[in-house]
């Protein structure tokens, strides 16, 4: 039974999701050098474009149509069968499509969220022939496994209310690996480049920010309760994330800053999306609190300990912030919030946090290995890097012909 409130706030969330990532490109396209914020805001497009379009011919299907415990079928493919009357299955008071396309959106930004590793230096053919080569090889298992009817992490009792395994672990262990492969950009030397332009960045955070009510209420899949406690958590998240990163910098660095202050709030829309639909307020400031303590270790100490160059830390946001995520809805998730969910640790359950522990091992071990073969693999056949020449004069210049500011220095 179709409900028009419920179907009118399911496109709405995926409206805001979808806006996510030009905002994602705002955020990282501030955070590069000024040389490359088009090849940034090219990137986000691009993958915009390129998994719209593979989602509706088959990344949908493998994802969600009913498969096996590793994969859907192609029964739906080119969106066969994909219809407006509802699916019970996934959801059963808005049309098969508005689900459809609110998942369209999480498959968009989750490989995005990887250019931050890479960024500055992949040439634009290698970049496109990856993304799709990913999203069909590594995002669509994964979210079947989680999300699908029969998907094996679902049937085990694996809890991810919007994405902490399926978006930001999968995401930040695959920009890690990238970062690794790829190598580091040239002429650094371990120093990190300051932000070209700090108010694009906090523009983009902020609609981050906003879109991410539509990507964890939303994933109510219905505007009720649940959607309205996912709401108020995703924020508190936020917000306690966002004091603890400044209150950190303002411990060690002397000075609180809008670039952390705006880092630790993102980092806690991270950690709390997968248990944005299971905890409550109090969990949700923990969890936003404790994030920003782990991210910042990764990013300040551990990043220039291994020397590894994670251009704009999305491993160490997205993939340490969704790893504490997983693992934080193993601890705190509540029957009390969500009777289809499950109690977490400290509500008398310790096997939820085992399962989650689970989760997270898997989907870091199959987007590392998966990622590697992907990235090898298209570097043989067309080359993954840009020339040094390149690399100097911009991504911007030698991959797009364009320039994003006309004036000179």
């Amino acid at each position: 039974m179709i409900n028009s409130g419920d179907t009118a706030f399911v496109l709405i969330s995926a409206a805001l999701v979808m806006l996510m990532t030009p905002a994602l490109a705002f955020f990282y396209g501030g955070i590069v050098r000024r040389k490359n914020v088009l090849g940034i805001l090219m990137q986000c497009m691009a993958i915009l474009a390129l998994v719209s379009i593979q989602w509706v011919l088959f990344g949908y299907s493998l994802s969600f149509a009913p498969g096996n415990a590793i994969l859907g079928s192609l029964k739906w493919f080119g969106l066969n069968g994909v219809g407006f009357a509802p699916y019970a299955d996934y959801a059963g008071t808005i049309p098969h499509q508005a689900f459809m396309i609110f998942q369209a959106m999480f498959a968009i930004i989750t490989p995005a969220l990887i250019i931050g590793a890479f960024a500055e230096r992949m040439k634009f053919s290698g970049f496109m022939v990856f993304i799709l080569l990913w999203a069909t090889l590594v995002y669509d298992p994964v979210a079947h496994w989680v999300w699908g009817i029969g998907g094996w992490l679902r049937n085990l009792g694996a809890l991810d209310f919007a994405g902490g395994t399926v978006v930001h672990i999968n995401a930040g262990i695959a920009a890690l690996v990238t970062a690794l492969l790829i190598g580091k950009r040239k002429g650094l030397d371990n120093k990190p480049a300051p932000p070209h332009n700090l108010p694009f960045v906090v523009l983009g955070a902020g609609l981050l920010w906003f879109g991410w009510f539509g990507f964890n209420s939303g994933s109510a899949l219905a505007a009720n309760g649940l959607a309205v406690s996912a709401f108020v958590v995703t924020n508190t998240a936020a917000a306690a994330a966002g004091l603890s990163w400044a209150m950190l910098e303002w411990m060690f660095n002397g000075k609180p800053t809008i670039f952390g202050t705006v880092t630790g709030a993102v980092a806690g829309l991270v950690a709390i999306t997968p248990a944005a639909g299971f905890v409550s307020v109090i969990p949700a400031i923990i969890i936003g609190l404790l994030v920003s303590v782990f991210c910042y270790i990764a990013v300040a100490y551990v990043k220039p300990k291994l020397g590894y160059d994670d251009s704009l830390d999305a491993f160490g946001v997205h993939g340490i912030g969704g790893i504490w995520g997983a693992l934080a809805t193993g601890l705190f998730a509540s029957k009390a919030v969500n009777p289809a969910g499950s109690d977490g640790l400290f509500f008398g359950n310790p096997h939820q946090l085992y399962v989650q522990f689970i989760a997270v091992a898997v989907t870091v071990v199959y987007s590392a290995l998966v990622t590697f073969i992907i990235y090898k693999v298209v570097d043989a056949a067309i080359g993954m890097r840009v020339s040094e020449k390149e690399e100097a004069v911009g991504l911007d210049l030698s991959q797009h012909r364009e320039g994003a500011y006309t004036m000179l220095e």
